[in-house]
């Protein structure tokens, strides 16, 4: 665990396996100021559910067969794949008592979006957008978190560019905001179970799916195409770490 310099945020870097990174955190003794976690994935691949998702939503066998993990999360939202070197991962967890707290839902996590445009036009990005406003739901944002947009998430400008979720407690709310560094939705559809990839068919959800988010590949400008993708991710992470408030 580190200090921030400047903005009074913990940093820990913190490289552990999907499930393990989903665990409880901060740990208790630390949850009274402010942290941010950069998640480093490990191990091997896996679909995170939301909290309110049945396990029906996987293909039990499917997953095996392809090495992944099925893992859940404490906030809402859909299912997300995640695998070493796919995505930059941030954690954050900020007090009751912290002036970024709001006591709307809604609103509290626009400063987080706000940070992440900041971090990602330092790079190159243009056009992007916060969505201030509630959720926009599609035929498939109740099973694939990418599909929809929620408050505080970053778009690009009609793409998904950056999903955050979040769970509030007592003590405070931990933030997860995640963007990807190449979006493929075919392979998440292939570990979902018949009965969450209908409706719609899964033909049409390719489409649906392909328009409704974008990628750090794409969003950055063309010379970040083709680097590799731990260049991209530690870039993002240093650009954001230099922008949180």
């Amino acid at each position: 665990m580190t200090a921030a310099p400047g903005g009074g945020w913990s940093i820990e870097r913190r490289v552990e396996t999907a499930r393990a990174l989903h665990g409880a955190w901060p740990p208790q003794g630390q949850r009274s100021r402010r942290v941010v976690g950069l998640c480093t994935v490990v191990g091997p691949p896996a679909v995170v559910l939301g909290s309110t998702q049945g396990i029906d939503v996987v293909d039990a066998a499917g997953a095996t067969r392809h090495g992944t993990d099925v893992v859940r999360r404490s906030s809402g939202g859909g299912a997300v794949l995640v695998a070493p070197g796919a995505q930059v991962w941030v954690d954050v967890w900020v007090p009751r008592t912290d002036p970024l707290w709001d006591d709307d839902v809604i609103v509290s996590s626009w400063w987080l979006g706000e940070a992440w445009v900041r971090a990602l036009e330092g790079l190159g990005a243009t056009g992007l957008l916060v969505h201030r406003a509630r959720a926009i739901r599609t035929d498939w944002s109740d099973v694939v978190c990418f599909a929809g947009v929620g408050p505080g998430e970053v778009t690009s400008p009609t793409a998904k560019v950056v999903g955050i979720a979040q769970r509030r407690t007592r003590a405070g709310a931990r933030l997860h905001s995640m963007a990807l560094v190449a979006w493929s939705p075919t392979v998440l559809l292939e570990l979902l179970s018949p009965d969450a990839r209908r409706p719609p068919d899964v033909v049409r959800g390719h489409d649906m799916l392909d328009d409704a988010a974008t990628d750090l590949r794409h969003i950055l400008p063309t010379p970040w195409l083709h680097r590799d993708a731990a260049l991209i991710i530690g870039a993002v992470e240093d650009a954001l770490l230099s922008v949180l408030p």
